[in-house]
């Protein structure tokens, strides 16, 4: 066990000189605002002793040193839009925000890339290559509030992972301070690389256990022109998820499929006061095509419409913005129904989806919990948003943890895994170290104690050093 100084004088003197005052915050209201993520259930959270926000990779890599010279934890932080507490502090020290570093410093494109600072918003980056006439392929469902740097580090989905990958697919590169306090650049813009370890793979997804990533440079893709959202409705959830390997085997080759139980469709429609068909039993995937030829749309259109039918669906139409709005507020909705939630997120393959949610909405029937379900089905990526509503905070622990036995054997016996893409964090450590096979996590461990010898950077989180 590790053992962490507390946040002197001394420590804020130091801070205060490499970074400037004004980026040095200990007032209570600061404090308070760090103390958690999108974790809503007061049980992880824990209190900063002090947040900074540094202006530069230098800064950053300033404030490593200092952490390490005084043994004092360092927990980077991007936007906080995580769901595992991966930026909790849960040993309190330092909480490192990267949101002045969020300059776009280049878009090339004639070698079609964009060089971006951590802090820089997704949803800035897409807009911006899309006004260029590209695509960055990059598209977790929080893009209109999470950073680059966040979405490097924990290797974010969403939308569009089934045709264009996660984020490790659309970055040539990284900036990175180490947990020691250097800089370094990992990866490079090549098609292929034989060089060594590829140590920029294992420092994106690492969750800021490995370093902190300050820069990026990111792929640009050329932008399809023409495009159709198409809206399948089903009264029968089995048939809905069973769509999605019909859909891969006939070659459609689509940008996203998205599916949401009947719980998850009624309460974004009424969190969006939106009414759309079958709202009192439907369950809804929404599929993404996008192509560079008109016609090869149009056939496509016509092929999806006779898969979606002949699986089943009640209603095959056109998903407008409506429908996206429902789906973009999802979890928002649930919110409304229970100030204090979990969200899941399993990962299995793409055709077991349908035995995984079938089995565990029956598993949750014994519960007192709410359960609700929606996917990146395309990719077998599942969220259960599991409610608490009235229940007392012992029961709520005690259901939790037998459901969560249940589940995540069930999940790793069809193959999969206990994260898809919200990673592992502080809410899924004893988890991780309960199913991962232990020669793999020893691994871990061993990369993790090389490159942070003193376990200052984001402890706490993935497994236990």
């Amino acid at each position: 066990m590790y053992k962490y100084n507390p946040v002197t004088e001394e420590v804020l003197l130091a801070l205060r000189e490499a970074l400037g005052a004004e980026n040095v915050k200990v007032d209570e209201e600061t404090l308070d605002r760090y103390k958690t993520d999108e974790e809503t259930d007061p049980r992880y959270h824990h209190l900063p002793e002090v947040v900074v926000l540094p202006g530069s990779t230098e800064e950053v890599a300033e404030v490593m040193k200092i952490a390490n010279k005084y043994l004092v934890p360092v927990t980077p932080r991007s936007a906080g839009t995580s769901v595992s507490c991966g930026a909790v502090p849960v040993h309190g020290g330092i909480v490192l925000l990267l949101e002045r570093m969020d300059k776009i410093i280049e878009m090339n494109t004639e070698a079609m890339y964009m060089v971006v600072e951590a802090g820089a918003r997704t949803i800035e980056i897409q807009k911006m290559a899309n006004d260029a006439g590209f695509l960055y392929a990059g598209d977790p469902c929080s893009a209109d509030s999470c950073l680059i740097g966040g979405n490097i580090a924990t290797n974010a989905g969403g939308n569009k992972a089934v045709r264009y990958g996660t984020t490790r697919h659309q970055v040539y590169s990284i900036e990175v301070v180490t947990p020691t306090g250097e800089i370094t650049e990992l990866g490079n813009r090549l098609k292929k690389c034989s060089t060594g370890y590829c140590l920029d793979q294992l420092v994106m997804g690492s969750e800021g256990t490995l370093g902190i990533i300050t820069k990026a440079t990111l792929k640009l893709l050329p932008l399809c022109p023409y495009k159709i959202d198409i809206l399948a409705v089903f009264t029968d959830v089995k048939q809905a998820v069973d769509l999605v390997p019909n859909l891969i085997k006939a070659g459609l080759n689509p940008t996203s499929i998205e599916f949401m139980d009947n719980g998850f469709v009624r309460a974004a429609s009424d969190f969006t006061e939106t009414r759309l068909p079958h709202y009192e039993d439907g369950s809804y995937v929404i599929v993404t095509v996008e192509t560079f030829n008109e016609d090869e749309l149009d056939m496509k259109m016509e092929q999806l419409d006779e898969i979606c039918t002949q699986c089943g669906a009640t209603d095959v139409l056109e998903a407008d913005e409506r429908v996206w709005r429902v789906r973009r507020n999802c979890l928002e909705g649930t919110r409304v129904l229970s100030k204090v939630s979990t969200s899941d997120d399993l990962v299995v393959p793409v055709d077991k989806i349908a035995d995984c949610i079938e089995h565990l909405q029956e598993v949750a029937k014994d519960y007192n919990f709410k359960l609700m379900c929606l996917a990146h089905a395309g990719d077998g990526n599942l969220h259960f948003q599991i409610l608490k509503c009235d229940m007392s905070d012992e029961q709520w622990e005690d259901e939790l943890q037998r459901f969560h036995a249940i589940a995540y054997e069930y999940v790793y016996s069809l193959g999969g895994r206990i994260s898809g893409e919200h990673g592992i964090g502080a809410k899924k450590l004893a988890a991780m170290e309960t199913y991962t096979d232990p020669v793999e996590l020893e691994i871990m461990r061993t990369i993790k104690r090389a490159m942070d010898p003193n376990n200052i950077l984001n402890p706490g989180k993935v497994f236990t050093v």
